[in-house]
């Protein structure tokens, strides 16, 4: 496994070893020994969480507050999408920068996203299966986010915005200077 710093603070690109032959191919998708060792922070993962989507669908950008912050490590099995992580944490000196990754079936990429970012992605490929492991249960009354397209974080999300599939919650999330002032 060779991890990547990132241009957020304790945000890394994991990229597995992959083994393949003419059968197929295998790779070691985690190991918590490992990873954490490449991280040098300790991370107990305690839920997997799976999403299926249509190119065009836009989730995010979602964090929960508080107690109930969430660690992330987050990949996909089948298509492509843009993930987008936005550092929220008001003491990091990269604090409201962003980064896009592009994950896939094929890069086998994965991302670790830290608690206090605010993330999402949008399905680039004709359908996706977004898959991501989770450090803290989900909690309705901590959930929160900032609208996918405030005009501070300027994202390209890399389609034209009539492509998006949004949900009627992400439409009305509020931007960051309504969130940070």
């Amino acid at each position: 496994m060779q991890v990547t710093k990132t241009e957020l603070n304790d945000c890394y690109i994991l990229e597995p070893t992959v083994f393949g032959d003419d059968r197929g191919y295998f790779f070691e998708s985690y190991n918590k020994k490992q990873f954490e060792s490449l991280i040098g922070k300790s991370v107990d993962f305690i839920q997997d969480n799976e999403a299926f989507s249509k190119k065009g669908a836009l989730r995010g950008l979602h964090f929960q507050e508080g107690d109930y912050a969430q660690a992330k490590l987050v990949r996909v099995t089948q298509g492509v999408v843009l993930d987008v992580a936005v550092d929220l944490r008001p003491n990091s000196t990269t604090f409201l920068q962003h980064i896009t990754v592009n994950l896939s079936s094929e890069n086998k990429k994965q991302l670790f996203v830290p608690r206090g970012f605010a993330h999402g992605y949008v399905v680039l490929s004709d359908t996706a299966v977004f898959n991501y492991k989770c450090d803290n249960i989900y909690n309705k009354a901590s959930e929160s986010g900032v609208i996918y397209n405030d005009s501070d974080l300027n994202i390209d999300w890399k389609l034209e915005s009539q492509q998006f599939i949004i949900s009627e919650k992400d439409k009305v999330l509020p931007t960051l200077k309504e969130l940070f002032g």
